[in-house]
């Protein structure tokens, strides 16, 4: 009997042509990511051949996504969200807002009306989640304080466009569209807006919080891998789903906050390593989709105003976020990071110019420019991020204003000099003070041994001084933080936070300046910790191989057994 195989086909060569195309891209030295998009214009309708089903193909990315977003909540709690407040909420409004003048003002230049300006700079000015996600955790920086401030400023993006989107059709009549039939009045519907994403949060935060966890655990005591896998997988599409139909937010935050809810389970590290696999296939899938939808032939038609649209989203938006992380007095490291990651456009762009275009407010040459934007900038977006380390040394060396937002005359770049300094000989210096360091720092507080911490959230070392700890605010990795945390008369250097790429410029410096100082350093890197040992930098520690010291420790101590650790 005949069948439709229309989904098996879209998914069939999806998933073959990306992984022929993504090896080739990592043999070329190239992100495999760029081999997925190519997979996907070969698949495409803009080439001959087999053409996929694109609804289907989106639908799909749309999974992906959800996946995605489910397992960066199950690693990003609350306090992370709420730690970063003071930078992301302030620097994403500021940035969307000139990002969309920026394309407003070259869309006045084209011709194009003032409601086609607006949708088209709006889609320049969001960044794309996934490729974000997917850039910060092959660097593995996503937990580090650059990586929560890039989340959180996503974040609060993607809360700007849910309202944008449902705000459009409201507006479409005055800025020269089509009424929508649905459209209701302004301020009623922005209320309706507000109260449904404010009614979704508080849902998800004191009934949520509860009872997914619950119902992850009463699945687990029943032994079956295939229903905790399956009660995962439901959790993470079902409550994305429910978050849209029932209160209008997006697939990605619904998702996102459904994993933030299932991280207060014990079971959530479990939770994450289950769907590993399915977010990774689902990942690839969105970006062959994205390749699917791109037009070579815009390339030849409008190739100055591609470029144009190029250069707000990898340059103008960028610069403008680096300007406002220096301005806000945080380390050039973490401009250059978030910088890097707003770089690119991708599923939310998508979805405003399509709603642009049904509301009459965008021409179709709109649509075909924010595709070839989010094909290129995609695709470059990851050699933007090699690029941080050169960068950040020539602008240090280079550029004297860069220097002076960054340390000059800032506050919380040195100890007040309350501090007593007979404190401050033989202390320990604790990088990070995050879940981790705080657990260290209390232990230290009891035990009256003196430490100054440096931390990169300058919302956490004001809050530290208020409650009279010292602490300096910056990368440990730069060399006037350390000293400003007096590393010469230290006596251990502790590093608490899990940023692996800055731990051995902090121990060259803190050796460099105190000989004799000992380290402490922890790590998730398994390959990482075996090089850090073999360089002799001192104790290093693994979260997961410390779990089973203790564990056996409890076991052994129940048996009788001698401990089997030599200090």
């Amino acid at each position: 009997m005949p069948h439709d195989t229309a989904l098996i086909s879209t998914i069939a060569y999806a998933l073959v042509l990306g992984l022929v195309f993504g090896m080739i891209a990592v043999r070329l030295k190239l992100p495999a990511l760029i081999g997925y998009l190519v997979a996907g214009m070969l698949i495409g309708p803009a080439t001959p051949g087999f053409v996929a089903d694109v609804a289907l193909a989106g639908q799909l990315a749309e999974i992906g996504v959800m996946l995605l977003m489910f397992g960066v909540g199950l690693h990003f709690s609350m306090n992370d969200l709420l730690e970063v407040r003071g930078i992301a909420i302030p620097g994403a409004i500021l940035q969307i807002a000139v990002a969309t003048l920026m394309g407003m003002g070259v869309a006045h230049l084209w011709g194009w009306s003032l409601g086609a300006g607006l949708v088209f700079g709006l889609a320049l000015s969001v960044a794309s989640t996934v490729v974000l996600l997917r850039a910060l955790e092959d660097r593995g920086v996503l937990e580090s304080f650059n990586g929560r401030i890039a989340v959180g400023w996503l974040v609060v993006e993607d809360l700007v466009m849910v309202l944008a989107l449902v705000l459009l059709p409201a507006l479409s009549g005055a800025l020269g569209g089509h009424v929508a039939p649905d459209a209701g009045a302004l301020w009623p519907t922005l209320a309706k807006t507000l109260g449904l994403v404010a009614a979704f949060l508080i849902f998800m935060l004191v009934v949520g919080r509860r009872v997914f966890p619950w119902i992850l655990w009463q699945v687990a005591k029943t032994g079956s891998r295939e229903l905790f896998t399956l009660c995962v997988i439901a959790a993470a599409v079902g409550i994305a789903f429910g978050a849209t139909k029932l209160f209008g937010v997006s697939f990605a935050l619904g998702a996102f906050f459904a994993g933030m809810v299932l991280r207060e389970s014990e079971l959530s590290h479990r939770a994450a390593t289950e769907t590993l696999p399915l977010r990774d296939a689902f990942s690839v899938l969105f970006f062959v989709s994205v390749g699917m939808l791109f037009d070579p032939m815009v390339l030849v038609n409008s190739p100055w105003h591609v470029a144009i649209a190029v250069a707000i989203i990898m340059f103008g938006k960028s610069i403008v976020a680096l300007a406002l992380v220096l301005a806000m007095r945080y380390p050039l490291n973490t401009a250059l990071t978030v910088s890097a990651s707003l770089a690119q456009i991708g599923e939310f762009s998508f979805i405003l110019v399509a709603l642009g275009v049904s509301l009459g407010l965008l021409p179709q040459e709109g649509q075909s420019l924010i595709l070839a934007g989010a094909i290129i900038s995609i695709a470059l977006n990851p050699l933007l991020f090699t690029t941080i380390e050169p960068a950040q040394a020539w602008i240090r060396k280079r550029s004297a204003l860069a220097r002076k937002l960054e340390r000059k005359m800032d506050p919380l770049a040195e100890l007040p000099t309350t501090t007593e300094h007979h404190r401050l000989t033989g202390q320990v210096v604790l990088v990070g003070y995050g879940r981790v360091g705080r657990h260290i720092a209390a232990q230290l507080t009891e035990q009256r041994i003196a430490f100054v911490v440096a931390e990169q959230n300058r919302d956490i070392v004001e809050q530290l001084r208020e409650d009279g700890i010292a602490a300096v605010a910056g990368n440990a990795g730069e060399p006037a933080v350390l000293i400003q945390a007096h590393i010469a008369r230290a006596r251990f250097l502790v590093i608490a936070t899990p940023d692996t790429f800055h731990v051995r410029k902090m121990i060259e410096t803190a050796r460099m300046l105190n000989p004799a100082i000992e380290c402490v350093v922890r790590t998730h890197n398994v390959e990482e910790a075996e090089l850090l040992r073999k360089e002799q930098v001192g104790k290093v520690l693994i979260g997961e191989e410390e779990l089973a010291l203790g564990m056996m420790r409890c076991v052994l101590a129940g048996m009788g057994k001698p401990d089997p650790v030599k200090d």
